[in-house]
C-alpha cells in the first residue's frame, strides 16, 4: 500500500484554511469596512446569523460523534478506516466542512462584518481543492466500489 493510500494529505489543510479566512474577514473589514444592511432587516439578520451558527455546531458535533461511533478518524491527515455513510454523511460527503461554512457565514450575518459571508465560500473552495479532493481519491482507493456507490447517492457539499 503507498503512502498516497495510506492517508489522503500529510498537512492538516482545512482548519488552517478556516482560521486564515476568519483572520482576513476581520483584517479587511478593518481595512475595507463593506456597509451593512439598516435595521430592521440587520435584526432579522443577527438573528439568522445565530441560527446558522446553532446548526453549523450541530453539524460539527454530530458529524464528529458519528465518526468516532464508527471508530474512525476525523483527522484530514490520517486514513479512513471505515466509510461512513450514516448521520450527517447521509446527507453530505462533507458535513465538518459545510459545518465550519456555515459557522463562517453566521458568525458574518451576527457581526455585520460582510467580508465572512465574502471569505466564507473562497475557504469551502480552497478546503474542496487542499482536502476535499485528497479525501476523495483516498476513499475510492481504500474502499473502491462502495465509495463510488456512496458518491452516486450524496453530493460532496449539499
Amino acid at each position: 500500500m503507498t503512502d498516497k493510500i495510506a492517508r489522503p494529505s500529510s498537512f492538516p489543510w482545512p482548519p488552517l484554511i478556516y482560521v486564515a479566512a476568519i483572520a482576513a474577514s476581520i483584517l479587511l473589514h478593518f481595512l475595507l469596512e463593506l456597509p451593512w444592511v439598516p435595521s430592521p432587516l440587520s435584526d432579522l439578520l443577527f438573528a439568522l446569523g445565530w441560527l446558522c451558527v446553532a446548526a453549523g455546531v450541530a453539524l460539527l458535533f454530530s458529524s464528529l460523534r458519528t465518526l468516532r461511533r464508527a471508530k474512525t478518524t476525523a483527522a484530514p491527515t490520517r486514513a479512513a478506516t471505515h466509510l461512513v455513510t450514516d448521520g450527517p454523511f447521509g446527507i453530505s460527503r462533507n458535513p465538518i466542512y459545510l459545518g465550519n461554512t456555515i459557522v463562517m457565514i453566521g458568525i458574518g450575518l451576527i457581526s455585520g462584518m460582510l467580508w465572512f459571508i465574502i471569505l466564507a465560500p473562497v475557504a469551502a473552495f480552497a478546503t474542496q481543492k487542499a482536502a476535499v479532493e485528497p479525501e476523495e481519491r483516498h476513499l475510492e482507493q481504500k474502499f473502491g466500489k462502495r465509495y463510488r456507490d456512496y458518491v452516486k447517492k450524496v453530493r460532496r457539499w449539499i
